[in-house]
Parts: structure tokens; sequence; C-alpha cells
């Protein structure tokens, strides 16, 4: 999921990591500085377009070396969050580093998320721009709620809820749904899906370079 441009990427207020509150934390998560940056899977290609595998193993050096890469790719392709998939691994695995409305950031990884939303009589859905990082270049409004929690585990097994609100409720949906095969396209109109993609051949390229940009400036060579 891309980030929003219109407030900061960051904030020195209030951290959560894994759902928890933390005194402090770097601006760029520490898996990011273990991984490796991995090409991002673009939107028509078919790992995106199928549902995940459950991960069965926990605590192995590939989960982890999984989620490291996944931390990495997202800081340079600055995102708010990225799912397996989205580097083509069909694991049932998203990571996030993605503010709420109230300015709040929230980090962390979930393995084998199930996604629980508010009933119909307590949904309230939020018309907001959403972009992809495998849809690069365009943004589009998606109706999400402004509401979501996802429960499952993380690297080595323990339980994880994990609720949101606001944009970073907008996360967790949107990276549950490319777990399940579907991008934010699949919730648009033929139009506005129309649309979506004149903006990513319009764009992509210009993205792509910035994303190579970044990666050189860690010293870490481009996907």
């Amino acid at each position: 999921m891309s980030v929003r441009h219109d407030r900061p990427r960051l904030t020195d207020r209030r951290v959560r990591l894994q759902g928890r509150p933390v005194d402090s934390y770097p601006a760029r998560a520490p898996e990011a500085d273990r991984g490796s940056v991995r090409r991002v899977t673009v939107v028509g290609e078919e790992v995106l377009h199928r549902p995940c595998r459950e991960v069965t193993e926990f605590g192995t050096p590939e989960l982890s070396a999984l989620i490291d890469d996944l931390f990495l790719t997202m800081h340079v392709a600055e995102g708010a969050g990225l799912a397996a998939n989205q580097i083509g691994v069909d694991l049932r695995v998203f990571v996030y580093d993605c503010l709420d409305d109230d300015e709040t950031r929230h980090v962390g990884h979930v393995v084998n998320p199930v996604l629980e939303l508010p009933g119909p009589g307590a949904r309230r859905l939020v018309d907001d721009l959403e972009g992809c990082l495998s849809v690069p270049g365009a943004a589009m409004a998606v109706p999400r709620t402004d509401h979501a929690v996802v429960r499952g585990s993380d690297r080595d097994g323990a339980p994880l809820v994990i609720e949101g609100t606001g944009y970073f409720a907008r996360c967790l949906q949107h990276e549950s749904d490319h777990l399940l095969g579907h991008t934010y396209l699949d919730r648009l109109s033929r139009r506005h899906r129309k649309d979506a993609l004149q903006q990513m051949a319009d764009r992509r390229e210009e993205v792509f370079a910035r994303r190579t940009v970044k990666a050189a400036g860690l010293g870490r060579p481009g996907p």
C-alpha cells in the first residue's frame, strides 16, 4: 500500500510495535537493515491474483529473511504496507509501517492474518485515496471501513491481534486483500479501473526510477 502524501511519513509522537506501545522507535525499522531489496510485482502478474498459502513453519531463518526483505523493499518503495506476493512469494505474510488518522505510527508484521470487520450496523465506510506499490503511480478513491482487526501470528508463531482505525484500518484491509489474491483495482468500477491503469502507464517509469535512486542511496542494489 502506498503512503498518503498529505501528511508526514513518520511521527515522533506515538508508536505501536506489533500492536503494543513503545517509548521510541527508529525512523527505519531494524528489519530493513537486515533485508535485501526485492522487485515489486506489478498488477497482471499471476502471483498477485491467486490466494496465498498458509505459513506452516515458524521461527525459521527463511521466514525471518522474508520479513526483513519485505521491510526493506517497503521502505525503498515508500510504502505503508507490503504483502509477500508483492515480492513474488505466495505466503500469507505482510508487513506495515503506517500512520493512523491520529498520527500514531504502527509498525509490525503479521503471519496468516485473518481480517475482522465491524458488523453492518456498526460499519462506517470512508472513501479515501488509495494507492498500491503493485499499481505504481496510480491512486483512486476506495470505500473501506474505518475500523479493522487482524488476528494472526508473529514470525515465531505467537498470537497477534492488531487493531486499526482510520488510514491504518485501510492498510490492514488492503494488505489482507492482497493475500486473498485481490488488489484495490478489483473494488473499482470498470471506468475507474481503466483510469487507474492509465495513471500507472503514465507514471510507472518515474516511480521505478525513484525506487532505484533510493536503494542506491542506502548502498543497496536496486530491484
